[in-house]
């Protein structure tokens, strides 16, 4: 799980770290500094802003979990997918398996409300691969009326068409816990 947290944290890190740029130049075009990192970088430390088109299909993956209606997220999905949830679970499945667990867990709640507090689109130029990086609050409300919140940040892969094949989630606590 270090090793994962490492990774998204050198994905985001890096991503912030690209040049600036003029306004009309197209995403994904800027050239970056190279990192001189004290650490062996495992996946890749080549990162620059792409197309807002992904971070938009994770905006929208959130408003759906909101909403409750997973069906709606189906092509938003490759053919399968692999979650990496904060609590160690590893799910690799098919897309329709993907959002019928999904709908269950979401079906479970009363209601989800999510805020975003910063999402961007990335490319690793070395591995040819797109990211979009979301972090921000869950607040569920559960069957029994009982709230809990969570801060969350995702890491979402896409494929070539544009659909999410690979979701690193972390998880924290939104509030300390309550002394009874």
């Amino acid at each position: 799980m270090k090793k994962l947290l490492i990774i998204a944290s050198v994905a985001l890190f890096a991503a912030c770290n690209t040049n600036n740029k003029p306004a009309n130049e197209t995403p994904g075009s800027t050239a970056t500094k190279e990192i001189n990192s004290p650490y062996a970088v495992n996946y890749s430390s080549k990162f620059v802003t792409d197309d807002p088109k992904n971070a938009e299909t994770v905006l929208n993956l959130w408003k759906v979990w909101d909403a409750g209606d997973l069906s709606k997220a189906k092509d938003m999905f490759a053919d399968s997918i692999e979650f990496r949830f904060s609590n160690g679970v590893m799910l690799k499945m098919s897309r329709d398996s993907a959002i019928a667990t999904a709908q269950k867990v979401r079906s479970s709640l009363k209601s989800s409300i999510s805020s975003v507090d910063a999402i961007m689109a990335v490319k690793s130029t070395d591995r040819n691969e797109r990211w979009a990086c979301i972090w921000g609050m869950e607040k569920d409300t559960d069957a029994n009326g009982k709230t809990d919140s969570s801060y969350v940040q995702e890491t979402w892969r896409f494929d070539s068409t544009g659909r999410a094949n690979l979701m690193f989630q972390f998880r924290a606590a939104g509030a300390p816990p309550k002394e009874k």
